[in-house]
């Protein structure tokens, strides 16, 4: 039950507004996942921002499997492998920021994309988790179960092959 394993990996772009800037990162995503993205909407009115509430200012896409690690592993040599103590939470999930997708190995350039770039989240879990989660006889993790910072990091040093500086 001590084993850690990648529960899913979401990769996001934030647009700020709907229209063609949208349009073009749901494309990048359906281009890198081979999956169709979501969109993401506004949660609140910020007037400065001309921003209204439920608004489409980003997309989305979620993968599990061994999809998902594969994917994790070529955005990881966009960035070289390096991540900071910083991407890693409390809860043992870590995230990093991909500058520009062309970085991805096997990934070339556009014309009708442009260059964007997207974020890389991925959840981590342990074996017994879906008791929080399942619809019958529900129960509480508890403390000892949840992962740690530190087991965070070792587990992507050890199966991402990821410096942490």
């Amino acid at each position: 039950m001590e084993m850690i394993g990648v529960e899913k990996v979401t990769l996001n772009i934030g647009t700020g507004a709907p229209g063609e800037k949208l349009e073009k990162a749901r494309a990048l995503l359906e281009k890198l996942a081979q999956q169709k993205p979501v969109e993401t909407h506004s949660r609140k009115r910020i007037p400065t921002w001309n921003l209204k509430k439920g608004m489409s200012i980003g997309t989305k896409v979620t993968l599990r499997g061994k999809k998902a690690a594969e994917l994790v592993n070529k955005c990881l040599d966009a960035v070289d492998h390096r991540l900071k103590p910083s991407s890693f939470d409390g809860q043992g999930n870590f995230a990093f920021g991909v500058r520009e997708y062309i970085d991805v190995p096997g990934f070339k350039y556009d014309p009708a994309i442009g260059i964007y770039g997207f974020d890389v989240c991925v959840t981590l879990k342990k074996w017994g988790y879906r008791i929080a989660k399942r619809k019958r006889k529900q129960t509480g993790i508890p403390k000892r179960h949840f992962i740690s910072k530190e087991e965070a990091i070792e587990f992507a040093k050890k199966n991402f092959k990821v410096e942490v500086e």
